[in-house]
């Protein structure tokens, strides 16, 4: 199934964080958090301004980011769970 998010929404899949500490403790699931990075999957057209223009999103497909722990509306698409969250609920984009 091909998805495109609406005007400046994105579409992102998250990032799973090590389940294991450098001790080498596993850590169950039910103990872990929800990560707050992720990788972006599609992106909108952009957000429509009071005058009518459009201003293109200033992330792209394919970039690591990092939101906040509650934004954004989960999801499940062909048995995958991601997130739709708005531009303005991205915190940082990851950069290697």
């Amino acid at each position: 199934m091909k998805i495109r998010p609406l005007h400046d929404r994105v579409l992102v899949k998250r990032l799973e964080e090590e389940r294991k500490t450098a001790s080498g403790i596993v850590i169950p699931d039910s103990a872990t958090e929800k990560p707050d990075q992720g990788e972006i999957i599609a992106v909108g057209t952009g957000k429509i301004l009071e005058d009518g223009k459009v201003r293109p999103p200033a992330v792209k497909a394919g970039d690591r980011v990092l939101f906040g722990k509650y934004a954004g509306q989960t999801v499940k698409i062909d048995g995958e769970e991601l997130l739709v969250l708005r531009e303005e609920d991205i915190v940082a984009v990851v950069e290697a």
